[in-house]
């Protein structure tokens, strides 16, 4: 059983995978958007198909007073279609987490070039493990 993490932007979806036993999320690539939703989750169902992820975290991106705004509400959109092609979507709270990601990636002196090639995934992996975390939590106290 696996786990998917999305970190979904206007350009680039981030996209992290979990291990068997939920333990850890790895950040595996990035898809360069395409103008058709339709042809971004195709491509997203191939790079997964080989991990058959059971279900999908999907950063949802709040207003730092919790409102969601117009990108939230994109997002909303972009998961109804995961969904309608078979996927479950579970929404995980992404604010700060790509300057979370930033700042770690700043700490392993990474160069500006290379932290753009890594941050979206690296944050998908970030949004990810605060998922699998939590459900690890919850099964503790059960």
């Amino acid at each position: 059983m696996r786990y998917a993490g999305l970190d979904l932007g206007d350009k680039t979806i981030g996209v992290a995978i979990s291990d068997e036993l939920l333990f850890s999320a790895q950040p595996l690539t990035v898809i360069r958007r395409q103008n058709s939703i339709a042809t971004d989750i195709e491509e997203l169902k191939a790079i997964l198909a080989p991990y058959t992820p059971i279900e999908l975290v999907l950063g949802l991106p709040k207003n730092m007073n919790g409102t969601e705004g117009p990108r939230a509400e994109f997002t909303r959109q972009f998961a109804n279609r995961l969904e309608e092609v078979g996927f479950t979507v579970h929404f995980w709270d992404e604010r700060l987490s790509t300057m979370a990601v930033e700042k770690v990636l700043i700490e392993a002196d990474l160069s500006r070039k290379k932290r753009k090639k890594v941050v979206d995934q690296v944050a998908a992996a970030y949004i990810l493990q605060g998922f699998i975390d939590r459900k690890r939590i919850q099964k503790d106290n059960n």
